[in-house]
């Protein structure tokens, strides 16, 4: 049986807690069956000074779980339809997350293929953060959920350890701000897996 991941994991700085994600089985419960994926692909959003950052303009009712403790779920919908997982590192009281951009299916892929409406390439399945949280059912209901306590249905398991000649860094996607938020390398994935939500450009 895998060991979940505690809250000391996730109360250290937001850049080791991301490239120390990747690697790491992301499982949600539902109705009793696991729904899993390795985490392949994350980026890091830390403090208000990261003109990135959902905190750059302070606390707000929907940011509030990013300001919150460690080793919980900031979960925010985009465009309207797509919601986005993000983990909540750091001290509580400074906002810090890492988004999760795309894990490698593992468990219960039928069930994730249903909930997808899809038929299409596995490859397609959770490649991307709107697609893995609609892949795993994660919606608001989860935004400031502890993924660390006993009753949790959304947590992260130790799994696999990445190498560091595998891991690639680059700046974030589709992100706006200021130069330093636009080149910031804060974007961390695992060299050549196909389920990687883009390539890096170099």
């Amino acid at each position: 049986m895998r060991k979940r991941i505690a809250r000391e994991f996730y109360a250290r700085p937001t850049l080791i807690v991301a490239r120390e994600l990747l690697g790491q089985r992301l499982v949600r419960r539902l109705d009793g069956e696991r729904l899993a994926g390795r985490i392949v692909e994350v980026e890091a959003y830390i403090g208000t000074t990261d003109r990135s950052s959902h905190a750059r303009s302070g606390k707000t009712a929907r940011n509030a779980a990013m300001f919150g403790a460690p080793g919980h779920a900031y979960v925010y919908l985009i465009y309207g339809m797509y919601h986005c997982l993000n983990l909540v590192t750091e001290a509580a009281g400074f906002p810090a997350a890492v988004l999760i951009r795309a894990v490698e299916p593992l468990e219960g892929i039928p069930t994730q293929r249903q909930l997808r409406g899809m038929q299409r390439p596995l490859r397609d399945l959770t490649r991307g953060p709107g697609r893995l949280c609609q892949a795993l059912a994660i919606d608001r209901l989860f935004d400031g959920a502890d993924l660390c306590g006993p009753q949790a249905q959304l947590w992260v398991e130790y799994d696999e350890k990445i190498p560091p000649a595998q891991i690639i860094q680059s700046p974030r996607i589709g992100v706006r701000g200021d130069t330093a938020a636009l080149t910031a390398p804060w974007r961390f994935l695992i060299r050549d897996n196909p389920w990687i939500s883009r390539k890096p450009a170099n």
